[in-house]
């Protein structure tokens, strides 16, 4: 079985978009530990230690991997406990909505060497600016791709071709969501893309993980919103459990959907990120673009493609950059952090989790 592993932040191109205050819903969650600490100080040891008790356990295991870095770990969460632990650090910073009964805090900067840190303060300065550095120049870069393939869309999808995926979208509802649902139409934001030191990384896992049925919306200029938008509405109206998944490069635009009481998704696949299976059905999407604004725009459109493709690359190449400065500064910091401490917190988290009832 795929392993469920979703992103809740992503680099966009208007900086660093975060879903993590999801977690910190007291509605839902019984119990969330949020780490507080610096670079290197065992956030990603102390939460894969967590997870492998719960495993052993039998517990089922969600993986929140860094946008940044899809190598890293920024939260686990154990659905049938209804408890998570997530790094709470910048950028993506939780705040507590019920401190004490829901969130619980794990410092984990009492465990650094203080005096040993202490002439290699420089070091840390230098390595953190350079990070922040490279970001800034990211962000430059995913904001004018972000620009170019907006422009694209709009100039292909005018109101005529919206009306024409909003009636495909009522064909696949009257089709797909006959029956009403159970979950009491609850939707949940994940990523499954992001823009990483990489590239463009897609979590396919988390759709064969809970989907049997696969549509695959084939489409080159963001036409997929206008399919999935009405779709969404419509099985949270029947009462079923969504997963909606942003598109990075567009975040207040949908890219795929997926209904896990349903076993059934809708991705958007594209010639850079394309469905790697067998689809239950495929839809060419690129065929319902206004094909008069293409022919007469052909030009223009090609080189809008490649220039926005050429920007995204040098966003990718600053997120490496942005990378090699944090593992240097987790390099300075790692001599000087008690990970014998780190994991004998990671065991007391464990057993308290563990302890929790099934609600």
């Amino acid at each position: 079985m795929p392993k469920i592993q979703y992103f809740l932040g992503g680099n966009t191109p208007s900086g660093f978009y975060s879903l993590y205050h999801q977690l910190s819903d007291p509605a839902r969650m019984q119990a969330l530990y949020i780490i507080k600490s610096g670079p290197g100080s065992g956030k990603s040891t102390l939460m894969r230690r967590v997870e492998r008790h719960a495993q052993a356990a039998g517990l089922e295991a969600e993986e929140v991997l860094c946008s940044g870095d899809p190598d890293s770990l920024d939260a686990v969460i154990f659905p049938q406990l209804e408890a998570a632990v997530v790094d709470g650090t910048a950028p993506h910073i939780i705040e507590p909505a019920c401190p004490g009964a829901v969130e619980r805090y794990i410092d984990l900067s009492g465990f650094y060497d203080r005096a040993g840190l202490q002439p290699i303060k420089q070091d840390i300065l230098d390595a953190t600016a350079e990070y922040q550095r490279h970001y800034k120049r990211v962000y430059r870069c995913l904001g004018a791709a972000g620009e170019l393939r907006r422009d694209m869309n709009e100039l292909l999808a005018p109101g005529a071709v919206r009306q024409k995926l909003a009636r495909r979208a009522a064909g696949i509802i009257g089709r797909e969501l006959k029956k009403p649902g159970s979950a009491g139409g609850e939707a949940e934001q994940r990523f499954i893309s992001a823009v990483t030191h990489k590239g463009t990384v897609t979590l396919w896992g988390a759709v064969e993980a809970q989907a049997d049925r696969v549509y695959e919306l084939a489409d080159s200029y963001g036409l997929a919103h206008d399919l999935l938008n009405p779709i969404l509405t419509a099985a949270l109206a029947s009462g079923h459990r969504a997963v909606a998944c942003p598109d990075p490069m567009a975040p207040d635009r949908l890219a795929h959907l997926i209904f896990p009481d349903l076993s059934l998704a809708f991705v958007t696949s594209t010639p850079e990120a394309p469905w790697p299976h067998h689809a239950y059905r495929r839809l060419r999407l690129d065929a319902m673009a206004d094909g008069e604004a293409y022919r007469a725009a052909k030009p223009r459109l090609r080189f809008t493609k490649r220039v926005a493709a050429a920007l995204l690359d040098e966003g990718v190449a600053g997120l490496a950059q942005a990378k090699a400065a944090h593992d240097r500064l987790e390099r300075l910091y790692n001599p000087y952090v008690d990970f014998d401490r780190v994991l004998e917190r990671a065991d007391q988290v464990a057993d308290e989790i563990l302890a929790l009832t099934r609600p």
